[in-house]
């Protein structure tokens, strides 16, 4: 009975030391697989032009950045970088997603894509984009979407919108010089004030012109139709086009540009609202137009990692972002992705204090934190496993001094030392937590190696705790940390010894004479 009792103790301690190394293994391997997908695409720091400290502003020179910061130390390679949203649309269904641009021309960014891929439910799936406009998109956008390889979606790049919402908003107002009436009459006003005949010519006094020019600029502010701001804007340089009389202190205008003035002032005045709005809804077709693209391929997202929605050629991506050739920043890669922070100090210190440098720890510093916070604590969690495992061995070695309490008083008659019996039970917690920590270390490694076996196990029998359409990994990722595995038998080791030791003290300080009358 005794013996069962401690190999039930010494169970408890191999299963709570198995659990441990298992699952901190397992988030070990998740952070080391989720840090290599994100540094097969994010760049290692992204660098962003921020004169004044403006804000981040478009790189029209990105060529000539780019050749500049090949030669940053450590940098093995420079690219574009733009990243977005836009709306995604397929078979009647919308969302908004995320997109990120990929060079092409960069082997990396392609050979990180490729590894992402889900040739399993998509075999046919490539990360060449090409030329053509051929995106990668996300297995969760696919699940959502129905799209496979092969099938064409449409974005809509959502910087239209804000142009849309202005046309919109022009459209519910009258004429310009209807819905501002009171400031359109005070410009004519002014302007036929200014203008006096002066033989075959026109002349307008230097500071009258300059009011009624300014009047009419005004009116440019207040949210016309564009083909109204044309018009004003034709008006505004009509206006300019008059030469300078300094000795008499006018400017004077021939014939063919007062009627230029002329032609603004009753184009304005004979505007169609209806008509304007129709022309003005009808190139809304041009600015909403969307981009058709094909699917070449699918990725294994994760629900545990921050991963675009989809991969999209660098051309593209400039266009849906509104940048023509420009682009938001350049992606370094360097040589060792670990030395981030020190290449962004050299580099800080070699281009000024223009230039925003952001490592690809600060770009996901909440989500980093947010593992190791779930992995300690998970380990404090589990620890207890280890604890209650201690207790229960504490019981069983109370147990012994219990049934062994003839053999104590015989050993204290016998002149035998209270350190020589503490020492009797505390070896035999010791060799128990001994055992049951290398059991249980070995053990989890062991489990470790065959994860997948057991995870195929698991669904043939229709349960699948670590689906990969969550995790994102077919095989449950998992990372032998030996310090960290010597640290977990260490703890149980140590709770094992000082579990034994109290009884062990207890028994040490009973009275040789009760233990012998009481056999």
């Amino acid at each position: 009975m005794l013996s069962s009792f401690t190999l039930v103790s010494l169970v408890g301690v191999v299963l709570g030391v198995l659990v441990l190394v298992v699952v901190m293994a397992v988030y070990a391997g998740l952070e080391r697989d989720v840090k290599e997908r994100l540094l097969g695409f994010t760049p290692h720091i992204l660098l962003r032009h921020q004169p004044g400290g403006l804000g981040d502003l478009p790189m029209q020179d990105w060529r000539e950045v780019v050749r500049t910061a090949r030669t940053l130390p450590r940098v093995t390679a420079a690219t574009a970088h733009v990243s977005d949203n836009v709306i995604l649309d397929h078979a009647s269904w919308q969302r908004p997603v995320q997109f990120h641009g990929i060079d092409g021309d960069d082997p990396a960014q392609i050979e990180g894509i490729r590894r992402m891929l889900d040739l399993a439910n998509h075999p046919d799936s490539t990360a060449d984009l090409g030329i053509d406009d051929r995106i990668v998109v996300s297995s969760i956008i696919a699940s959502q979407f129905g799209v496979g390889v092969g099938d064409t979606v449409r974005l809509y790049s959502t910087r239209n919108f804000e142009e849309v919402m202005r046309a919109y908003k022009a459209t519910e107002r009258p004429a310009l010089r209807d819905a501002e009436a009171g400031a359109w009459q005070q410009a004519r006003e002014l302007l036929d004030k200014a203008f006096v005949p002066d033989a075959d010519q026109w002349r307008a006094g230097i500071a009258a012109l300059q009011d009624a020019y300014a009047a009419f600029e005004a009116l440019g502010t207040t949210g016309p139709r564009e083909h109204e701001r044309g018009l004003l804007d034709e008006l505004l340089i009509a206006l300019e086009g008059g030469s300078k009389d300094e000795t008499a202190g006018c400017y004077r205008f021939d014939a063919d540009r007062k009627q230029a003035v002329d032609r603004a002032i009753e184009a304005l005045e004979s505007t169609d609202a209806e008509r304007m709005d129709a022309e003005m809804l009808k190139s809304l077709r041009r600015i909403v137009l969307p981009k058709e693209a094909v699917v070449a391929g699918v990725y294994q997202a994760s629900q545990m990692a921050v991963t675009p929605d989809l991969f999209v050629p660098l051309a593209l991506a400039q266009d849906l972002a509104g940048l023509d050739d420009a682009v938001q920043g350049v992606a370094l890669r360097l040589d060792d992705a670990y030395a981030a922070e020190e290449a962004a100090a050299a580099a800080r210190a070699s281009l000024g204090p223009d230039w925003s440098l952001l490592t690809w720890g600060d770009q996901y510093q909440t989500f980093f934190a947010l593992i190791n916070q779930q992995r300690v604590m998970m380990y404090f969690a589990l620890s207890f496993i280890v604890l209650v495992s201690a207790f229960s061995m504490m019981a069983v070695m109370f147990t012994v001094t219990i049934q062994k309490r003839r053999e104590i008083g015989v050993m204290k008659a016998l002149g035998a030392a209270p350190g020589q019996i503490v020492r009797v039970f505390l070896y035999q917690g010791m060799i128990l937590g001994a055992v049951g920590a290398l059991l249980g270390v070995g053990l989890g490694r062991l489990f470790i190696h065959y994860r997948g076996t057991l995870q195929q196990a698991f669904r043939a029998m229709g349960f699948d705790p670590f689906a990969a359409s969550f995790t994102g990994f077919g095989v449950l990722p998992a990372h032998n940390l030996p310090l960290e595995q010597a640290g977990i038998a260490v703890m149980a080791f140590a709770l094992c010894s000082l579990a034994a030791l109290v009884p062990a003290f207890f028994a040490a300080r009973c009275d040789a004479a009760k233990s012998l009358r009481n056999l």
